[in-house]
């Protein structure tokens, strides 16, 4: 079965065309266009309509794309940004009415299950397996074994979150990166306390942190997927890179080999997070896959009774 997703994210907006077969998705095609919908939420807890029509006319192209490429089932989702705002209800009716999408608006759990879906299907891990996507609104943590999740939170960190509350100087001052990884540090104190056995031997990370420092510590121009998925970063390699970035103004961070320019705003905050995720798990590698909530629900709208 063909099916297609649109994730309408915090900092991006994708799409994943993709044949389902069992429990194996084989993409067709996928694309991803930094929109920054979360842009403001923070502080405002709306959404911009700027941000609303950047992301409607990239829905407009994707939508032409999958209907050409004959998709039979199309799932859209909508996380962090347009959860937390007062007019997501809003925006998730506009999608209806311009585009006859039927986004769904996923609470925390559900993009929970559907991330470790994604990133697991095709190899159940025998082990606990800490899983977790590192968003621009939030970040999804999740330790399962085989197909069952024991234990998963959403905190409210992701890149655009915690660089607007935090990283105000260019480059980021010492004090303002102490802040934000004691920011996040006390998030997951906080959602982990009651989950001392939640304690995973392995660890697999998604989305555009890890994929993008994958890129970058390979010097991958252009990105390279084949390449970048699979590939494992140790904690010392993260660090360096981490150092690296955090002294570089915005200007010469865009001139990076291997960063999207779209993401070089917020790779530090993602790093960040992604550290301390790191530490309070005990990991010292993770496995980055290019296998995340877009295969999850391409999986299950091929489940989905018709």
């Amino acid at each position: 079965m063909r099916v297609a997703v649109v994730d309408i994210g915090t900092n991006s907006t994708r799409l994943l065309i993709g044949d389902v077969e069992g429990n194996v998705v084989t993409e067709v095609e996928r694309r991803t266009t930094v929109t920054n919908m979360g842009r403001g939420v923070d502080h405002t807890s709306m959404l911009c309509s700027d941000a609303i029509d950047d992301v409607c006319s990239v829905i407009a192209d994707y939508k032409a794309h999958y209907e050409e490429m004959g998709a039979e089932r199309v799932m859209a989702i909508a996380t962090s940004a347009v959860r937390d705002a007062v007019n997501g209800d809003a925006f998730i009716a506009e999608l209806r009415e311009r585009f006859c999408l039927d986004a769904r608006l996923l609470s925390g759990a559900e993009e929970a299950n559907l991330t470790y879906l994604g990133a697991t299907a095709h190899r159940l891990p025998t082990d606990p397996t800490l899983v977790f996507d590192i968003g621009g609104g939030s970040t999804e943590l999740i330790v399962g074994s085989g197909p069952n999740v024991g234990f998963h939170t959403s905190l409210q960190a992701g890149t655009i979150r915690q660089s607007e509350r935090h990283l105000t100087s260019d480059p980021p001052d010492t004090h303002e990166l102490e802040e934000l990884a004691a920011d996040i540090r006390g998030q997951i104190e906080a959602a982990t306390v009651k989950q001392q056995d939640a304690r995973p031997l392995h660890a697999i990370a998604v989305a555009g942190t890890p994929t993008s420092l994958a890129a970058i510590d390979q010097e991958l121009e252009p990105y390279d997927p084949g390449r970048v998925h699979g590939y494992r970063l140790g904690m010392k390699r993260i660090q360096r890179m981490l150092s690296r970035l955090s002294s570089l103004p915005l200007a010469e961070r865009l001139r990076v080999p291997g960063l999207h320019p779209g993401r070089a705003p917020t790779i530090v905050a993602g790093t960040v997070i992604l550290v301390q995720v790191m530490r309070a798990f005990g990991m010292n590698e993770i496995e980055v896959s290019e296998r995340d909530i877009l295969h999850g629900s391409a999986l299950s709208a091929a489940m989905a009774p018709v």
